[in-house]
Order: C-alpha cells, then sequence, then structure tokens
C-alpha cells in the first residue's frame, strides 16, 4: 500500500499546532511562576515568623525544662539535709532549710516540707500554726491523697482534746479500715473518740482489729491489744507469742508475723 504524499499545508499545519503547543506550556509556566511569586510575597513573612516563634517557643520550653529539672533537684536535695538536721535535733537549722522549699509552692517538696515545719512547731509547743497547716493540707483537693491522709491523721492527734470527737470520727473513719496505709493510727485515734462518746461497743472491736492486724507496727498492736482487753474484747489470737511478747517487748510480738 502506498504512502499518501505529505503536503506542504500539511507539513504547516502541524508545525503550527507545535508552535501552539509550545506557546501553551510557555504561558502556563509563566503563570505558575507569577502565582508562586505571588504566594511567597504574601505568605513568606508570616510562615516565616510563625517558624520563628514556634523555634522560640520550643527553645524557651526546653531552657525552662532544664531549669525545673535543675530546682527540683536542688529542693530535693535540701529536704534531705533538713530532714538529716531534724531527726539529729537540729530542728531550728531544719526549719531554715525548709522555708524556703515551702514558699516555693512547688507541690510535694513543698507539702512535705510544710508537714515537716509543722512537726517541729508541735515539738516547739506552737500547736495552733501546726494545727492550722495540717488543717490546709487536709482540706486541700488539688493535694495528692497521701499527703491528705497524713495531714489528716497529724491533724487529729495534735487537736484530738480539744476537737469534738465526732469531727474525728467522721475525718478519719474512711482511713481506719484494714488494708488502709493509715488503719493503724486513724483506727487508734477513731477508737479513742469512740471511748470519749461513751462507745466502748464501737471502740473495742476496732481496737482488737488493729491488734491482730500484721501489717501495723508492733508496738501499736500491743497497745490496741492491751486497750481491747481492758474494755473486755480478747485480741489475741496466739498466748504464748503473746505472753512473750510482754516479757521481752515489741519485738517478740513482731517475731510470729515474720515466720
Amino acid at each position: 500500500m502506498a504512502l499518501t504524499p505529505t503536503s506542504d499545508s500539511d507539513r504547516k499545519a502541524r508545525r503550527g499546532q507545535a508552535e501552539q503547543d509550545v506557546l501553551m506550556r510557555e504561558v502556563d509556566e509563566a503563570v505558575r511562576k507569577d502565582r508562586m511569586d505571588h504566594a511567597v510575597r504574601n505568605y513568606a513573612l508570616p510562615i516565616g515568623a510563625a517558624v520563628l516563634v514556634l523555634l522560640l517557643a520550643l527553645g524557651g520550653w526546653l531552657w525552662w525544662q532544664s531549669h525545673q529539672d535543675g530546682a527540683m533537684e536542688t529542693r530535693s536535695e535540701a529536704l534531705v539535709t533538713a530532714f538529716d538536721e531534724l531527726q539529729g535535733g537540729s530542728a531550728d537549722s531544719a526549719a531554715e532549710k525548709l522555708a524556703p522549699i515551702v514558699e516555693s509552692g512547688d507541690g510535694a517538696a513543698a507539702l512535705s516540707a510544710s508537714i515537716a515545719q509543722s512537726g517541729i512547731a508541735l515539738r516547739q509547743q506552737r500547736r495552733g500554726d501546726a494545727i492550722a497547716v495540717f488543717r490546709r493540707i487536709a482540706d486541700d483537693a488539688d493535694a495528692p491523697r497521701p499527703y491528705r491522709d497524713l495531714a489528716a491523721v497529724r491533724l487529729s492527734a495534735a487537736e484530738f482534746e480539744s476537737a469534738q470527737p465526732q469531727a474525728i470520727v467522721d475525718r478519719l473513719k474512711p482511713l481506719a479500715v484494714p488494708g488502709n496505709p493509715w488503719f493503724g493510727s486513724a483506727g487508734e485515734l477513731v477508737a479513742m473518740a469512740y471511748l470519749k462518746q461513751n462507745k466502748p461497743e464501737l471502740a473495742g472491736p476496732l481496737l482488737a482489729q488493729i491488734a491482730r492486724d500484721e501489717a501495723v507496727p508492733a508496738t501499736l498492736r500491743a497497745r490496741t491489744r492491751q486497750l481491747a482487753g481492758l474494755l473486755g474484747y480478747d485480741a489475741v489470737d496466739d498466748v504464748n507469742a503473746t505472753l512473750a511478747a510482754m516479757r521481752n517487748g515489741p519485738a517478740a510480738a513482731a517475731a510470729p508475723a515474720a515466720r
């Protein structure tokens, strides 16, 4: 089959179409470049500013985090030093180191320092100051539960003689249950409050329950066992162990639990 000869008009038509395509591509490229230039002129500054702000914010946060970590480490060291001095009998020196930690208001460290300060106040017969701090922490809904519970127990012990017995019961009864870390201390105070209310039928069983709980310190178990016995409630599960405890002190009472 013979090929049809290409005429000059066909070649001109194809060349014109090709030139038109090239022209359209150049126009499209020019339009895209113009749009890009327009975007750069209108948005480069805001975007650059936003990126700069983000970088500054990130740098500031990293600096603040590093500063906070360093400050926390310093407060922790000061707190440990204050506790060491307090145990060594240097209450005044310990109080000086605790004061800036309390003033910092830094969460757990400040709460620990506040409670320690209140303990010093009790030693120095400043009961009112100690009670005020214990009450503030116990009523602080934002404070961690362990600190609130500790403050509630210390508050109840500090104001036991002056407070209404029912106030002690209401405050500590949720803690005076087996399995709670404060069962022994809180339970004993609740039992004493029951006795002030002339309710030995409530105090006796609670004291006996504390005396039987091996998680409670041996000295507290021995004390509550005696009180329960005086009220007519038997808290002795192992007679031989109890007799040994009476002869040899609290250490013997703890021995059965260790076996």
